[in-house]
């Protein structure tokens, strides 16, 4: 149900276009699309994975555009907090029920060869047929567990 009271339309366009302008310019910069789970499972697996020797200068500077992309996630609500306050985070399913969620969304990633970000962003800006059918299945199994959940159990 939408809190009408507190809906703030202005904050989450802007939201929006910011998401929207740094997948457009990662894609351009990068001639790669922003797709987070991609972009951490790259830094990973190059800077302490498989191929050459993991952790070497080379490595480090060749992933350092992703390194960046991810320092600036992480940063984000702490420039966010210098302006206005951190939203409330609330969850009533404890953390057993957030530690299950996020295993079951990597699950998710790993079968539909990405992510919420990497396929709804910056797929469908693309009219990618991939992407869209990924983002009906993410949105179809969110639909389905918030029923199950909140009506059913």
């Amino acid at each position: 149900m939408i809190d009408w009271i507190n809906f703030t339309p202005m904050s989450a366009l802007a939201g929006g276009a910011l998401i929207g302008a740094a997948a457009g310019l990662f894609a351009l910069g990068n001639g790669r699309v922003a797709g987070i789970a991609g972009i951490a499972g790259g830094v990973l697996q190059g800077l302490f994975g498989i191929g050459a020797k993991a952790g070497t200068s080379a490595r480090w500077a060749s992933e350092a555009p992703r390194v960046v992309f991810l320092i600036g996630l992480l940063a984000a609500p702490w420039v966010w907090s210098l302006f206005a306050p951190l939203p409330r985070v609330e969850t009533d399913v404890g953390w057993l029920g957030v530690v299950a969620a996020g295993l079951l969304v990597g699950i998710g990633t790993r079968m539909g060869n990405g992510c919420t970000s990497g396929h709804g962003v910056c797929g469908l800006s693309r009219l990618s047929l991939r992407s869209m059918v990924n983002v009906l299945a993410f949105m179809g199994a969110g639909m389905v567990t918030v029923l199950v959940l909140r009506h059913v159990l």
